[in-house]
């Protein structure tokens, strides 16, 4: 019953089983003990009908009392307990699914972002994993527990009476059967009503990140319009999902209720012909009123638990999604990067063909080409944060993707071009480079980008908290930042995409003075669009439409007649001269 199936369909730890059989369990000593008291009732009621049809006086009064103070003493503790494995453990389950989730994030490879944005990710984590907390403390054990207490308390009834048992139990499986007949119903209801909302989640997260763009073409308006509409829609789905669910609960409600007829009515055609006395019937009313009890919640959160298995789902789909792994040992012999025969596809496209060429230790090695070309994908292919379709990279003839990811880029120092900066201070942004490293070589990394001289001018130097992902600070300061950042981690390899795309010509001069003293020593590959940036490279890889179309330094490639590079160099240097007439 709580196999790996099991597991899976409810996304659950190995704890989560645990609980959930913990969970189960009480419960099905929860229901019992209830029988027990009602038991009690019929035990006392049979007594009193004694004394008013034979004249005995009542006996066994102490017995019954203690029997009441012990079923008293049983209820507050099961109910405690159960309360405890439905509820108290759960709360360190949803707790440990986050985590869970988180880390297996962690190691997925970066092409898995590219296919789901943000406000989707967001809603797996928070929203799903709410929904299956609900699920987990309300439904598995309580309905798990109710399948197990009642098959055990038909067998008991099966021994006074199996005429009187089936009238009383024969509507809990048809109310069940009706239930899950309209699974797959729900489960469609479910997944358009989840559309709609990250639809809605979506849309509130692309207005507030391009809030000053709409301002800007003064489309306020009819973007809130769009987005009224989405809420509209999501508004509506919901509320057909939730009618037709409803319906099905109430409807399997009303047939397990038709049990009390029946069992009255049998009961009274059984009294009349003599086979049972009325004190039967009775144990068979005050039972069917317990037996019921544990279905009432099971039934209205049942519809629930068909509706989680498309939240379920969408958390076992970052499990099952094969993660980024290899081994922890990394030994390379130097420090070399060399791309053979590399194809990599992007949702089946082709973005790079056949590429091949060598970063070398202690040159820098520039990537240039055309936009959509494959330059940045090679730059993240070679720290694999992807991984490559066909072909290899090494790094000092090591396959790098047979090296786990986080200790492979322990050799590597980024700086991208859209930069990620964190709400916390200077210091501590720069630090992350190098965690552990001293104030004054935080301040070496950022004298060396060229940034002590804008931190000296904020308010707290380098303690002044930067906002959101860096929102006080202009974009060329954001990308300096950056770039001590990964100067402070001192690393052998070094990645630089578009590093000084956001820096004036002044600051751009004298962050390539610091990189080219810096970095000596390092396989660095460059990645850049302006060619004055890259003209002091050891050697220039040229791409064009995903493949090696030229190679070599630059003055070689400058020497080459109709030559891309040579194009590229001599377009800008024609653009540098556009004035405004």
């Amino acid at each position: 019953m709580f196999g790996k199936a099991f597991q899976r369909k409810y996304a659950l730890t190995d704890q989560g089983v645990r609980n959930t059989k913990q969970g189960t369990f009480w419960t099905v000593i929860v229901n019992l003990v209830v029988m027990g008291g009602a038991g009690i009732l019929y035990l006392t009621m049979s007594g009193f009908m004694g004394t008013l049809t034979e004249g005995y006086p009542l006996s066994g009064g102490s017995l019954i009392m203690g029997a009441v103070l012990l079923f008293v003493l049983l209820s507050f503790i099961t109910h405690l307990q159960q309360y405890r494995a439905t509820y108290g453990l759960v709360y360190n389950e949803v707790k440990a699914t986050r985590l869970g989730l988180a880390e297996r994030l962690r190691k997925l490879p970066l092409g898995y972002f590219g296919k789901r944005d943000l406000a989707d990710l967001t809603e797996t984590i928070m929203g799903d994993v709410n929904r299956m907390e609900h699920v987990w403390s309300h439904v598995l054990g309580y309905l798990y527990g109710a399948y197990i207490s009642t098959a055990v308390i038909a067998l008991c009834l099966l021994a006074y009476d199996w005429r009187l048992t089936i009238a009383c139990l024969w509507g809990v499986p048809v109310a069940f059967g009706l239930l899950f007949g309209s699974r797959r119903m729900a489960s469609r209801s479910a997944e358009r009503t989840k559309k709609a909302a990250l639809r809605v989640s979506d849309g509130i997260q692309e207005a507030l990140e391009n809030i000053r763009e709409i301002r800007a073409a003064n489309q306020e308006e009819r973007y809130l319009e769009g987005l009224n509409q989405k809420i509209d829609e999501h508004e509506r789905v919901t509320i057909q999902g939730e009618l037709g669910t409803g319906l099905f609960v109430n409807g399997a409600s009303v047939i397990m209720r038709l049990g009390v007829a029946t069992t009255i009515l049998s009961g009274v055609n059984l009294i009349l012909s003599g086979r049972i006395d009325f004190m039967l019937l009775f144990l068979f009313l005050m039972v069917i009123t317990r037996v019921y009890a544990p279905f009432d919640q099971s039934l209205a959160l049942i519809a629930e638990m068909f509706v989680s298995q498309v939240s379920a789902d969408r958390m076992n789909e970052i499990y099952n999604t094969p993660a980024a792994e290899g081994t922890e040992h990394f030994f390379p012999q130097g420090h070399d990067i060399v791309f053979e025969n590399v194809c990599f596809s992007y949702e089946k496209k082709e973005v790079l063909h056949q590429v091949s060429f060598t970063a070398k230790e202690g040159e820098v090695t520039a990537l240039v080409g055309p936009s959509g070309s494959g330059k940045s994908t090679c730059a993240r292919l070679a720290a694999r944060l992807w991984d490559v379709t066909e072909g290899s990279i090494r790094v000092g003839g090591v396959d790098i993707s047979t090296v786990d990811p986080e200790v492979l880029l322990r050799d590597y120092s980024m700086v991208f071009q859209d930069v990620v900066l964190f709400d916390d201070t200077v210091m501590e942004n720069i630090r992350l480079g190098r965690r552990g490293a001293a104030d004054e070589e935080v301040r070496a990394a950022a004298r060396a980008a060229n940034c002590d001289e804008f931190i000296q001018r904020l308010p707290q130097g380098y303690d002044t908290p930067i906002g959101e992902n860096g929102t006080k600070l202009s974009g060329g300061e954001r990308q300096r930042i950056s770039i001590a950042r990964a100067l402070l981690k001192n690393a052998p390899i070094v990645l630089l995409d578009e590093a000084t795309a956001s820096l004036d010509v002044e600051n751009e001069t004298k962050v390539q003075g610091a990189l080219s003293r810096l970095l000596t020593g390092k396989t660095v590959l460059v990645i850049a669009h302006r060619m004055r940036t890259v003209k002091a490279a050891d050697k220039i890889v040229v791409l064009a439409e995903g493949q090696v179309a030229e190679e070599g330094s630059p003055a070689a490639l400058m020497a080459k007649e109709g030559g891309i590079y040579r194009r590229m160099v001599e377009l800008q240097r024609e653009s540098a001269r556009w004035r405004i007439k």
